[in-house]
């Protein structure tokens, strides 16, 4: 019974979905607003939803991808081919006939523009529905059996057999507002997108669209009345826009390019006001050419503009984010926008691998990034690393022997995942203060991690390594010894990172990922760090009670009993789940909230939150938005929230209508490892976070969350919020 219930929403969701792609959208609210303005035209909004459910069930049937299909990316191109015929010819069986076969046509020619579009990265947009309603009108000009639809001829009696005086009476009050010309024009616009051309259905649709994204919405009309401003530039007739219906491509090209395809910003305006013209173009020059054949060019000018110009960002060589591509679609130009500019702050897309010191425990970097010594020039990008005792001293006894310092033999370890690219062995240790300028890098070590991306340790001990040259290795493999060969007048281990694959290749600037920071008795975690001279520093030494309490696996559950003042007590159940991304995420079963995240050997992060705040998930996600698997007491780990995860949702539409330009409010993240008992046999650990909203200087909201960790796992945590207290323990 849950199986055919969950195929059911399944397929539901895809219907709604195919509706909403074409403004780009998954809001189920807009959907059903879609729907509703589809069925305007009684018969238009039947073939309509016929074609979605059509060729949907076909794609199902055929084997085709759940995803997809749930997405609606199947359905909506069916979707406006049987608008597009259900407004053209009266209804009959010959028409549903032809609505079956024609859906069927549509969707096997989305399925192949996927494959051949898609190997070039880019989207297959509305191009079935042109090449659908073009083949099938041109078709049936021999079908005689199919009466072309005579519905808008005889407007007022239609509305009153529909609905009688009153709706008559509603379209007359629609038709006389003093509206200047061109909002009529955009509204017309609007509704023509689904082959609705009442000025309300437009009006309906222009408030989904501030619904579904306020940025969306400011591009609709900045795409359009950069067209209006063109047409009278250049002496144009922009009455054609209104009496052919086709300005909407403006529109949709600049919500394609403005907010959904590229990251909102003022670099993809500028891109929508460069493009308006070239769709003028098109539109005029594709409307000659089409005349000839008596056919509509539909969202030809759209498909070819947004089209062209994805293509050609892809040869870019640099300024790669001026404008910047969207690389994982939120469906919401805002949740674009908002997620890019967190994940950028918080984590460093241009860096492929995340790297950790080569050692164990605590070193002192003696010679950073342009040292005074040998880091210089080609090879000034390196560090080098020794261990000091609590006195400042590098060695104990004389000095006098390698042996004698505190680095030497201690293990060298693989700093990320890759594979042993070169190894030098055989060379001696040399006598303390002398060096060997023959050898200058002594026995070393190459790994490769991309083909781009190598790391190189140096000065090693001879005859310690433990891998072999080609060996494929894990974070933390154990490598070989510090050792003093090589131009090393003390033991110590050179690390560097490059770009070729060869011992002596210049080094690259390129920061280690994660580093906890050492003085004054106090210690602090730096992300994305180049560690300078005399920092005193060591990786995440990982405890086993947060490692077990956040290593999440698929198939994993949370069952939840929470309890709030005045309310009763509820069960709410976190189930852990991959997508077929293999992103990972929580979700919540109650509400279908999801928290995705990531899962680092020393980290875990919160990386992105949708669905309702209702949900004890919510307070999961922000309560260990980012967790350090070490225990340092009294460390503060600080990371920024997402916008517009965390703000009065008043305050955060009058940010979305300005995001691309200026943002003013900001939110964060803090997390204190407060205390841990000393049984050591069963230890506990207090974690204490606060989130925190600001808009502009002002403090605009407050979350305190406390949770208690045993090696069990999560056994509890409490909410806090405007002096209410939520308790939720984890069964």
């Amino acid at each position: 019974m849950d199986r055919i219930k969950a195929s059911l929403n399944s397929f539901i969701r895809g219907i709604l979905n195919s509706y909403a792609q074409v403004f780009f959208s998954n809001h189920r609210l807009f959907a059903v607003l879609l729907i509703l303005v589809s069925f305007f035209d009684i018969y238009a909004g039947i073939t309509g939803l016929m074609s979605v459910i059509i060729s949907n069930t076909a794609a199902y049937l055929i084997g085709f991808n759940r995803t997809f299909i749930r997405s609606g990316y199947y359905g909506f191109n069916s979707l406006l081919v049987g608008l597009g015929l259900g407004i053209f010819y009266q209804p009959s069986v010959e028409l549903w006939l032809l609505v079956f076969f024609t859906s069927l046509l549509t969707l096997l020619l989305s399925v192949m523009l996927e494959g051949v579009i898609g190997k070039y990265y880019l989207p297959y947009l509305s191009v079935p529905f042109l090449l659908g309603i073009w083949m099938v009108l041109l078709a049936s000009r021999q079908f005689e059996t199919l009466d072309i639809s005579e519905r808008g001829i005889y407007m007022f009696n239609e509305m009153y057999a529909l609905g009688g005086l009153s709706l008559v009476n509603i379209y007359e009050w629609f038709t006389r507002l003093a509206l200047p010309d061109s909002l009529v024009i955009y509204f017309r616009s609007l509704g023509a997108i689904l082959f609705q051309y009442h000025l309300f259905a437009g009006i309906l649709i222009a408030l989904g669209l501030i619904i579904y994204s306020r940025i969306a919405f400011v591009l609709s009309l900045a795409g359009f009345y950069l067209a209006y401003v063109f047409f009278h530039l250049f002496g144009g007739d922009f009455t054609t826009l209104n009496y052919a219906y086709i300005g909407f491509n403006f529109i949709l090209t600049s919500i394609a390019i403005g907010g959904y395809f590229i990251i909102p910003s003022r670099y993809s305006y500028l891109w929508v006001a460069l493009l308006t013209p070239l769709t003028i173009i098109v539109i005029i020059s594709a409307g000659t050419l089409f005349s000839i054949v008596q056919l509509s060019i539909y969202s030809l000018p759209f498909n070819i503009i947004v089209l062209l110009f994805l293509y050609i960002l892809k040869f870019r060589e640099r300024h790669h984010r001026s404008p910047q591509m969207v690389v994982v679609q939120h469906f919401s130009p805002e949740r674009n926008l908002y997620s890019h500019l967190n994940y950028s702050s918080r984590f460093n897309p241009a860096l492929p691998v995340n790297l950790s010191l080569p050692v164990f425990g605590e070193w002192k970097v003696t010679q950073g990034h342009r040292g005074a010594h040998t880091h210089q020039h080609a090879w000034q990008h390196a560090w080098d690393l020794e261990i000091e005792d609590e006195e400042g001293r590098t060695f104990r006894r004389s000095g006098k022997d390698p042996e004698d310092y505190h680095a030497y033999g201690k293990p060298v370890i693989a700093p990320a995942d890759g594979w042993v690219e070169q190894i030098q062995d055989g060379i001696d240790d040399n006598a303390i203060g002398e060096i060997n300028t023959v050898q200058n890098w002594g026995n070393t070590i190459i790994i490769r991690h991309t083909d781009s991306i190598f790391t190189k340790i140096s000065h090693l001990r001879k005859g310690s390594f433990k891998v072999k040259e080609g060996e494929q290795i894990k974070k933390g493999t154990l490598l070989a010894q510090c050792g003093n060969s090589g131009r090393s007048p003390v033991p110590h281990v050179h690390f560097q990172v490059q770009n070729e694959p060869y011992i002596g290749a210049p080094t690259i600037e390129y920061p280690l990922s994660h580093i906890v920071h050492q003085a004054d008795g106090r210690k602090w975690l730096a992300a994305w760090d180049v560690p300078v001279i005399n920092d005193v520093i060591s990786n995440i030494d990982r405890h086993k009670v947060l490692e077990n309490a956040f290593h999440f696996v698929p198939g994993q559950s949370l069952l939840m009993n929470v309890s709030e003042q005045g309310s009763p007590l509820r069960q709410e159940m976190l189930v852990v789940k991959v997508d077929s991304l293999n992103n990972q995420y929580v979700e919540c079963e109650r509400t279908g909230a999801k928290a995705f995240f990531r899962n680092e050997d020393d980290v875990f992060y919160f990386t992105g939150y949708s669905g309702s705040r209702r949900s004890v998930l919510y307070y999961f996600f922000l309560a260990h938005f980012k967790v350090i698997k070490g225990f340092y007491r009294n460390m503060t780990i600080e990371d920024p929230l997402p916008v517009d995860l965390f703000h009065n949702r008043f305050l955060t539409f009058f940010q979305d209508l300005v995001a691309p330009f200026f943002i003013f409010m900001s939110s964060m993240y803090r997390l204190s490892y407060t205390r841990m008992n000393d049984q050591l046999s069963s230890p506990v650990i207090t974690l204490n976070a606060v989130c925190t909203a600001r808009t502009l200087r002002s403090s605009s909201g407050k979350i305190d969350f406390e949770t208690r960790i045993d090696e069990e796992g999560i056994r509890e945590f409490r909410v806090i919020r405007n002096n209410q207290v939520m308790e939720v323990k984890c069964v």
